[in-house]
């Protein structure tokens, strides 16, 4: 038995939960189109504790997710692979266009923010680790990414952020050049703040 019938077979035994088990469908849908926005909000929650720790992990954060989406680009050109709903009849619960379908980019965003967060040791960071994991799962689930697909975008976004982490920790410059960022931002903002207490005084 080759990879790619062994990945099919494995597709086959999670889609068809989707019958089997249709009272997660909901649940699963959640998941696989919009629990992302969780992970976004985690970041933008940790962006304005006006921590500038978290603010670090935040742009590390989009740095790898960025980075993980051009691998993916580069690799759904030079491996291209149809979507599962195009090469078999599947059970499909979200609509999804018939683009690359490896590897998965859902997978690669979820888990290099949520690496990035357990490698800043946040409390929440297992519970990260799960939501990533359920997207990634969900996407099979309903019909839209092979097993494989999933693994792999989920090893891209890891090792993005791990990689990414590692040279923002350990070179000087790219640690400078962030600091700097967030610094003009933090100006920015503080000045923003002023304006606005100002302007409350004032009407006071």
């Amino acid at each position: 038995m080759n990879v790619t019938n062994l990945d099919y077979q494995i597709f086959q035994m999670i889609n068809d939960q989707a019958i089997r088990h249709g009272s997660l469908n909901g649940f699963m849908c959640f998941f696989a189109q919009d629990a992302q926005y969780l992970l976004l909000l985690g970041m933008i929650i940790y962006w304005f504790t006006r921590n500038r720790l978290n603010r670090m992990m935040a742009i590390e954060a989009a740095i790898s997710v960025l980075l993980g989406m051009g691998i993916s680009f580069v690799i759904g050109h030079f491996l291209y692979r149809d979507r599962p709903f195009v090469d078999h009849t599947v059970i499909q619960l979200i609509k999804h266009a018939a683009n690359a379908s490896f590897p998965s980019d859902h997978a690669i965003g979820a888990f290099a923010i949520a690496t990035m967060f357990l490698l800043y040791g946040k409390r929440m960071r297992f519970v990260w680790i799960i939501i990533a994991a359920l997207i990634g799962f969900s996407r099979v689930w309903t019909g839209v990414h092979y097993p494989t697909d999933v693994i792999a975008g989920a090893i891209i976004g890891i090792v993005c952020s791990v990689v990414t982490h590692q040279i923002c920790s350990h070179s000087n410059a790219v640690n400078k050049l962030i600091i700097s960022a967030i610094r003009i931002y933090e100006s920015l903002e503080t000045k923003i703040w002023t304006k606005r207490t100002e302007t409350q005084t004032r009407n006071m």
